[in-house]
């Protein structure tokens, strides 16, 4: 009886979906690290007003994965050596937990999903759309993740990687050249196809581990050029 019109809830929910929005193109590497972003850049990438993309911007800084450069532009971090080397720490222990739990729920119909999920990254590596290949490569990750069961968990895993996506842009040319994240998916699929939970757990983790030496090196790479 007292509920208020429709319009007075509007707002909000309009600030909740450009939150998640905005979130998701963070965790799929849509920005890269330093990006700068304004209040009306975000509002024209939303096609939303700019008090919504205010609104998602605010949420996002108090989570870490935007920070303040005035008072009306915020950056993408830029995560230093002991920022990466903490979040791959606790990428391996939660991406492999929920990995091993996956394995007794891979039913054909997900490692069917999985292929045509690992097709389209496999055509974006090899026509050098690494954005496009960044996109559909969250989508593989948590395609697994999510038949875990343990939606608590995936939670988690997704703030990690709402901190670590716009990282996963220096994996690029080497990446794509190299096959690394191909040849461990393969292996993720082939595991969950067998329910074999060991090899799940250590083909994603092995994922992580190749990334980690990459965005390492790219950090080196950076500061020498910072300093020459």
């Amino acid at each position: 009886m007292n509920e208020p019109p429709e319009f007075e809830r509007a707002p909000e929910r309009l600030g909740d979906a450009a939150y998640r929005e905005m979130k998701e193109r963070i965790i799929r590497g849509v920005y890269r690290p330093g990006h700068k972003l304004t209040v009306r850049a975000v509002a024209r990438d939303l096609d939303v007003s700019t008090t919504p993309a205010r609104d998602a911007i605010n949420r996002l800084t108090s989570e870490g994965a935007l920070i303040y450069a005035g008072p009306k532009t915020v950056v993408v971090p830029v995560l230093d050596a002991s920022a990466l080397r903490e979040i791959t720490l606790t990428r391996l222990a939660l991406e492999g937990l929920a990995s091993e739990q996956a394995a007794q729920n891979g039913a054909p119909a997900s490692v069917e999903e999985l292929k045509s999920l690992q097709g389209l990254i496999n055509s974006a590596l090899d026509e050098k759309r690494y954005a496009e290949a960044l996109w559909h490569n969250k989508e593989f990750h948590f395609k697994i993740y999510r038949l875990s069961g343990l939606p608590q968990l995936v939670s988690m895993i997704e703030t990690l990687w709402l901190r670590i996506g716009p990282s996963l842009h220096n994996l690029y040319p080497e990446f794509a050249e190299e096959k690394y994240g191909v040849r461990n998916h393969e292996i993720a699929m082939e595991a969950l196809e067998e329910r074999d939970a060991a090899s799940l757990r250590a083909a994603m983790e092995n994922d992580i581990r190749d990334g980690y030496r990459r965005l390492k090196r790219a950090n080196l790479e950076r500061g020498a050029g910072t300093s020459a």
